[in-house]
């Protein structure tokens, strides 16, 4: 008997996006209510986290149809993530990011470390308990999908593309693999989000030493506050026409770059021919420019506010991508993300106590890499908004490594499977 397909609650985009756009309301309006049943309910679930998880409520209880969310997310990530990377990137502290010091980049590469000997790990694990979960032969070998997978949580959506052209595994299981990524990564972005809210006493138990972070904060509060003025129409105008005119300068290399780059043979099958890439990278690149210009001026009339609202609107429409009920579909395949997941988890807990890494550049280097510049940023400003960049540019670094990373992670899947 076939299974009845049950129609979505609401079939109209713009219903939807008026629907996360009251639910995003309600969470800012609660979180800042005097309410002491508000206050204390925010103390142990933080705002940010809710913004994720209620549209992911509404994908699960089948309110909106997973085809709509797929056209929100493509606007989403065309419009408001370029521009969000413009307006956080704007009044960047290149030489406060800089003495930010060594640690930032350890962590990311202890997640990129993580990732690469994870996924061998967990088919290892996995082949002892349910070797017929991660076996198959030719292309049907879970461990050639499993290497899109390593492609995503490296680098991105492109390193995940080449991966399955390089490697051939078969489309028609692809979908398990999709189901892996989404669940597993959105799990650990939820605790991440969590935790952003509990950094302090995250930090005092990693004994992390702060200052640089802290320096960089108050270095932002210091000019925000210097250039603060009440934002007129002309202001708003051309903060939007600045972001906006940098998204169009961004597609417009993000189209034409790709087509020169594939004329090479040597980088035609890297992430170098992926138009997101340069989308991401040209975004920024205009943003951190603009950074030394009187642009920079822009953030008195809240550039950076603007861009806050961007990165909560993809948020919101992240977390209507996650249906939490998928995890039920293949739980032992689900299993071996799980286990990947967490020796990368517990390989930069390790990592950070040892050389006493604050909170921050665990979840920054780790979304670096598992989330990309679509979700760095969104982390990297949960702590506070002028560490946006960090995330930025630890994410174009995850997508130069992504596609080497992901082959050594496959070759060594390949030799531990079943």
């Amino acid at each position: 008997m076939e299974k009845e397909v049950v129609e979505p609650l609401i079939e109209n985009n713009a219903v939807v996006f008026g629907l996360l756009a009251l639910a995003l309301g309600l969470v800012f309006y609660t979180s800042n209510s005097k309410n002491k049943v508000w206050q204390v309910f925010y103390k142990i679930i933080p705002a940010l986290l809710l913004c994720y998880m209620i549209p992911a409520l509404f994908r699960t209880l089948n309110f909106v149809d997973k085809d709509m969310v797929s056209q929100l997310w493509k606007v989403a990530k065309n419009f408001f993530l370029p521009a969000s990377l413009v307006l956080m990137t704007l009044s960047t502290d290149m030489k406060g990011i800089i003495r930010l010091g060594p640690k930032a980049l350890a962590m990311f590469f202890t997640a990129t470390i993580g990732i690469v000997l994870g996924g061998p790990i967990a088919v290892a694990i996995m082949a002892l308990i349910s070797p017929e979960t991660v076996g198959g032969a030719d292309f049907d070998a879970v461990w050639r999908g499993l290497s899109t997978l390593a492609g995503s949580w490296i680098g991105g959506g492109a390193n995940q593309t080449a991966m399955l052209e390089m490697y051939q595994f078969n489309q028609e299981k692809y979908a398990g693999m999709i189901l892996v990524d989404i669940v597993v990564a959105n799990i650990w972005m939820a605790f991440l989000l969590y935790g952003a809210g509990k950094t302090e006493a995250i930090d005092r138990w990693l004994k992390a030493d702060t200052s640089a972070i802290d320096r960089l904060k108050s270095t932002m509060e210091n000019y925000q506050a210097s250039v603060q003025k009440v934002a007129t129409l002309p202001d708003l105008i051309l903060i939007i026409s600045v972001a906006f005119g940098a998204v169009g300068l961004a597609h417009l290399g993000g189209e034409y770059i790709p087509k020169l780059v594939a004329n090479n043979e040597l980088l035609a099958d890297t992430v170098l021919t992926s138009g997101f890439f340069w989308i991401v990278v040209l975004a920024t690149t205009v943003g951190l420019g603009l950074s030394f210009t009187k642009a920079r001026s822009l953030e008195g009339a809240g550039a950076s506010k603007i861009g806050g609202v961007f990165i909560y609107i993809l948020v919101a429409i992240i977390g209507l991508k996650m249906d939490i009920l998928q995890i039920k579909e293949n739980p032992l395949l689900i299993f071996v993300g799980l286990i990947w997941m967490a020796f990368h988890v517990g390989l930069l807990f390790l990592v950070a106590k040892i050389i006493r890494a604050p909170f921050f550049f665990l979840a920054v280097g780790s979304k670096a890499n598992v989330g990309g510049a679509a979700s760095a940023p969104v982390v990297a400003s949960a702590f506070h908004p002028s560490l946006a960049p960090v995330g930025v540019l630890l994410a174009v670094l995850g997508y130069a490594l992504g596609t080497y990373g992901a082959i050594m992670c496959a070759e060594m899947m390949r030799l531990v499977a079943p």
